[in-house]
């Protein structure tokens, strides 16, 4: 965040968006969920995940230190593909050409997504916002996508749903199966595709990388 304050760097050149993606800025995935931009999400976030800390503590549930870091993974990259599903259905079936454009940053997909599961594994919990605001952890999900929908009026509504779903899909099993190897290489794939990204975007330019068209007459082509 002071990054991003020191450089002036705003939503366009660090969020996620349908028409960023389709020019193969999947990098965003990443760093839109590392993104801030308003002091208010940063301060609602961190408070949200600090009080989540609780599920590094509850190894005898199912959950601990080790899950939190193979889900957490699973819910940045998963959560930020939902959007992108989300905003092709709006866009492709509805029609709704607004959405091309907007534009998503801030850890609050992965916030709300351990709010769903938490609520779902241990409903007694509370989330503590601020210091002084107790939530109910089975109600915090939802109560807190409208809290921050009337607090911060632009944050991304699609983006913390996405995360619910994404929590809710983990907390009953849907998703299920991360332990250190696939998180490992999980987290080798995202690295790859970073890169790679970064470098067909044209947003870095690595020089010891470098990517070639290869063309093959024999197979019909598919463009």
């Amino acid at each position: 965040w002071f990054y991003i304050q020191k450089k002036n760097i705003g939503y366009s050149h660090v969020g996620l968006s349908y028409e960023t993606a389709l020019d193969s800025h999947h990098w965003r995935i990443i760093t839109s969920a590392f993104s801030h931009i308003s002091i208010l999400h940063l301060v609602f976030n961190m408070s949200a995940l600090w009080s989540l800390g609780i599920i590094e503590k509850l190894g005898d549930i199912g959950l601990g230190v080790e899950y939190y870091l193979h889900y957490s993974l699973l819910l940045v990259v998963l959560s930020g593909l939902l959007v992108l599903g989300i905003y092709h259905v709006l866009i492709q079936k509805f029609k709704l050409d607004y959405f091309r454009r907007v534009t998503a940053v801030g850890y609050s997909c992965v916030v709300f997504g351990w709010m769903t599961i938490l609520s779902a594994k241990q409903p007694s919990s509370k989330l503590e916002l601020f210091g002084f605001l107790s939530l109910p952890i089975s109600f915090a999900p939802f109560e807190s996508l409208i809290f921050t929908s009337i607090i911060v009026p632009q944050a991304s509504f699609i983006g913390h749903l996405s995360g619910i779903i994404v929590g809710y899909s983990i907390a009953w099993g849907l998703i299920h199966g991360m332990n250190n190897y696939w998180a490992i290489s999980m987290f080798g794939w995202v690295v790859l595709v970073f890169v790679y990204s970064l470098k067909k975007s044209g947003t870095y330019d690595f020089n010891f990388f470098v990517i070639e068209s290869v063309t093959d007459p024999s197979l019909p082509s598919v463009r």
